[in-house]
């Protein structure tokens, strides 16, 4: 292969290798065997959120080495990091779940400060679970730099009584179990059998739907995302990765040539097609809040309004991961969205072609059984619908994937809890009506602190054969594996005195999802007179450390529950200093 060779006096890593001042730092890089040559190559970061926490992160130690291998063929020098994960299924149902989304800035903010402290002139970043694949990208797209992203992989389906299971079925067999309809020793049998391998959750939760939206919207190879984490051809998308990084360093492509307003648009697609999960609607305007680019809540959930819903996936389907990847992955997806003139073709991706360029080498068509064609959906809307009205004039989100008819129009009584926990104990109690609205406050990105996922009680409640019996709200959020009318994302937050605050137990509220529309049936008189009334944010036990420092920064959720002014407000960009 002929050798390439780099300009480094454009490069970041010219300050800490080129030129005699620098010899004490190339002194500790010939300490890690490096030659002279590979010193005065282009250094390339190799971030992984690598651990022992859960599946989802083990294989990622494993799939870097292999995107090492590919810098290397490609005239690069790799630096392994690693930076932390909070695992949401390890940390759902507890104050360990405080931690998740405040760990997506910290993942965002330690590769960014790993990085600029050491000069390096790319990124290859490696995620596998929830917080960590937006927090990788969001440290591309803040640094700016020449970067490719690379997911982990999805877990395997584990098998049961010739079905296959999900992590999703273990949380709602807790309810099952509770309600007295599974024996301890069927919940021990299905707890052992569940998650039989390394990678993230298989359904179209978080991880996975932003893992699609990797690809949608450029930052990752076509078709990466899609094998599952034991896949050994996960090793050839990572070596491909790493050469691909060197490309785009001597093309000159960084993050925000690929991360643009329309390639967003095309990350919501694939979104509501797939039945994501609501989250995309937290990360996708943090995402572009990186860039500089305006793309909140509303604009995510418009789209979502006009994509039809045509990828079977659980929760609300019947497939995993890995099932769409045999039927062709996120290009087949992406093909039948251009079918229906609903892509921009012309965004350029991490390969150093157009998006339209990469789909037109995809043989693939949809397989009318995982991937159903675009002009024959499952529904004409996307899995996703944003809410609006008195309840919450900031918006809210709902995922609608697997209801129909009456299920997405309902109206109940308000069952007001002050917490997550409250409402836990109350289901497991059965102290509830069936036609209730749940009313889960408090959980806000700044409130809870740290806007807790809510699975535990939504599984509790599919398991007592409740969940399309009864709503729930929050200003919280719900996992990606949530079924049910389960509305997140409420704002402005209780912490903030928005009109979730307000509200009392038997408050009659309607969700519409049809008409996307969340309401009270309270004057507005009445709700100022209650706000003159309300007593402000309820304390909470985190007066110091991470979790409080993060409750004073973090923002609006319809801006993406972001820390720091972003690239509108930044005075220099990384790779030009």
């Amino acid at each position: 292969m002929l050798k390439r060779t780099f300009d480094k006096s454009k490069l970041p890593s010219r300050h800490v290798t080129e030129g005699p001042e620098r010899a004490p730092h190339r002194s500790y890089l010939y300490a890690m065997g490096l030659s002279e040559h590979e010193i005065h190559q282009p250094l390339i970061g190799v971030a992984t959120c690598w651990n022992e926490a859960a599946p989802c992160n083990i294989s990622l130690n494993r799939q870097a080495q292999a995107v090492k291998l590919g810098v290397k063929a490609a005239d690069g020098t790799p630096r392994e990091f690693t930076t932390i994960t909070v695992t949401d299924g390890i940390a759902m149902g507890h104050e360990g779940m405080r931690s998740s989304l405040a760990s997506r800035e910290a993942i965002a903010d330690t590769v960014e400060l790993t990085m600029r402290g050491h000069c390096y002139d790319a990124i290859v970043g490696l995620a596998g679970c929830d917080k960590s694949l937006p927090g990788m990208m969001m440290a591309m797209i803040r640094l700016n730099t020449p970067s490719v992203f690379v997911y982990g992989g999805s877990i395997l389906p584990g098998r049961l009584n010739g079905k296959d299971v999900t992590v999703q079925d273990v949380f709602e067999a807790v309810g099952k179990h509770q309600a007295g309809n599974m024996t301890s020793c069927e919940l021990e049998k299905l707890e052992a059998v569940a998650c039989p391998s390394a990678g993230a959750c298989g359904g179209q939760f978080t991880a996975n739907t932003m893992a699609c939206v990797s690809e949608a919207i450029g930052l990752a190879l076509m078709n990466s995302s899609g094998a599952p984490a034991p896949y050994e051809s996960r090793d050839q998308y990572a070596i491909a990765s790493g050469e691909a990084v060197m490309n785009l360093i001597e093309k000159n492509i960084r993050a925000r040539d690929i991360v643009t307003l329309k390639s967003l648009e095309n990350a919501a697609r694939i979104v509501a097609c797939t039945g994501g999960s609501t989250n995309a609607g937290l990360h996708l305007p943090a995402m572009a809040h990186e860039a500089g680019i305006e793309f909140f809540l509303d604009d995510v959930c418009e789209i979502f309004r006009d994509t039809p819903y045509f990828v079977d996936l659980k929760p609300g389907g019947a497939y995993v991961a890995k099932d769409l990847y045999e039927a062709g992955g996120v290009p087949v997806v992406l093909k039948e969205l251009r079918k229906a003139g609903l892509l921009h073709e012309d965004c350029m991706t991490v390969s150093g072609y157009s998006l339209g360029e990469e789909l037109d080498k995809i043989e693939g068509e949809a397989d009318g059984r995982v991937i159903h064609s675009v002009e024959n959906p499952i529904s004409t809307t996307g899995g996703v619908v944003g809410l609006k009205g008195n309840l919450a004039p900031e918006g809210a989100i709902v995922k609608i994937a697997g209801m129909s008819g009456n299920q997405i129009v309902f109206t109940g009584p308000a069952n007001v809890f002050e917490c997550e926990q409250d409402a836990f104990e109350a289901v497991q109690a059965r102290n509830y009506n069936e036609g209730d609205v749940f009313v889960i406050r408090n959980e806000g990105p700044s409130g809870g602190p740290g806007m807790r996922e809510m699975l535990a009680t939504t599984a509790a409640l599919s398991g007592q054969g409740m969940g399309a019996k009864v709503a729930l709200i929050t200003d919280g959020r719900f996992s990606g594996a949530t079924r049910g009318f389960c509305v997140g994302h409420v704002g402005p937050e209780a912490a903030h005195g928005g009109p979730i605050a307000l509200l009392k137990n038997g408050d009659i509220i309607t969700l519409n999802a049809i008409e996307g529309t969340i309401s009270v049936d309270l004057s507005d008189e009445e709700l100022a007179a209650r706000k003159a009334d309300w007593k402000g944010p309820r304390e909470t036990i985190y007066a110091s450390g991470a979790l409080w420092k993060y409750a004073q920064q973090v923002g609006e959720v319809y801006k993406g529950a972001v820390t720091h002014p972003g690239a509108k407000a930044e005075k220099h960009i990384y790779m030009d200093l």
